[in-house]
């Protein structure tokens, strides 16, 4: 199978989309120019009418998406930066996300938001490197973050394709990655999460840029003897709790492997899940390594202190095994 990069899985699923869909437009700030790359060339193939760029104005380009969404188009929304969400909340929460149910039902909107540079990178600083899911969770929203360039298709495909807004966090952190992606027609469903790795002591759950990490740090514990089991929620809301809860009962041990902040963030809601629904499986207490709850520092060496690694998830699990009964 063909090798392509996590943003070329973007581009192909985006520009397929459009020529599926003729109601599917993209919206935002540079896309004909596409300064993260997921837009190039599409205004050359689409046109300006369905590639359009908008003023510096999060809160009004996103109010339009939703206008045009219940017109009868499809908008994907790109947001440049993490945090210029925040700038567009009223328009997501109280607009987006609840307009469906305050019309009873009767009316769908399908927009699509795309974070193509989602979470940290390297010395971005504070208001360049939130994660700003488990917010937009909260309020509802659904919510997607694949950690292969094979589910970066699938999963912005399939979110384009909903009648609900949904949220494609696609970490800058897998921009570059290559991974196998079918040249066929396909989508990764809403709802499903992946074993990555199978294992026997000790479950990982691991989200978006992590998952490599995770996988990293169970061959690392590989040789000292333990099977660790990775899981990929892929899809945060809807959430496969099933498979999650199936994996935590099989190891009877858990750590969740997560980059928000510690306090409200998915890590702590995955956390309260494994309690409800595993308590009497688990032979050890649930373990979470997340984001520290302070902003992220300029200063490379103090972001290190503040980020979730590898090294403190290997260290995290060689606690759990040793203060347990195997």
């Amino acid at each position: 199978m063909r090798q392509i990069r996590f943003l070329e899985a973007l581009r192909e699923a985006l520009r397929e989309e459009m020529r599926r869909d003729s109601r599917v437009i993209v919206l935002g700030e540079d896309v004909r120019h596409s300064l993260r790359g997921v837009t190039k060339g599409l205004v050359d193939e689409f046109g300006r009418d369905r590639v359009v760029d908008t003023p510096i104005s999060e809160a009004g380009f996103t109010g339009l998406a939703t206008g045009a969404a219940m017109a009868g188009l499809r908008p994907v929304v790109e947001y440049q930066i993490n945090s210029l969400v925040f700038v567009a909340f009223d328009q997501l929460v109280d607009q987006a996300q609840k307009l469906r149910y305050m019309m009873g039902g009767q009316g769908t909107i399908p927009v699509t938001y795309l974070l193509p540079a989602s979470g940290s990178r390297p010395a971005t600083a504070g208001q360049h490197s939130d994660h700003p899911y488990p917010l937009l969770m909260h309020m509802g929203m659904k919510s997607v973050m694949p950690s292969t360039p094979h589910d970066a298709k699938g999963l912005f495909k399939a979110a384009i394709r909903e009648d609900d807004p949904v949220f494609v966090f696609a970490p800058a952190a897998l921009a570059a990655m290559k991974g196998p992606v079918p040249e066929d027609d396909y989508i990764v469903p809403l709802g499903r999460a992946e074993v990555r790795r199978e294992g026997r002591d000790l479950t990982v759950i691991a989200v978006g840029p992590l998952v490599p990490e995770a996988l990293a740090a169970a061959e690392i514990l590989e040789r000292e003897g333990v099977s660790v089991e990775v899981v990929d929620p892929r899809s945060l809301l809807p959430l496969d709790a099933g498979t999650l809860v199936a994996s935590a009962r099989k190891t009877g041990r858990v750590v969740v492997f997560d980059d928000s902040n510690r306090t409200c963030g998915f890590g702590a809601e995955l956390a309260a899940l494994m309690a409800d629904e595993a308590w009497d499986a688990l032979r050890a207490p649930i373990r979470r390594v997340t984001r520290a709850d302070v902003p992220v520092p300029f200063s490379p060496v103090l972001e290190r202190e503040v980020l979730p690694s590898r090294d403190v998830l290997v260290a995290a699990c060689q606690t759990l095994m040793v203060g347990s009964a195997t």
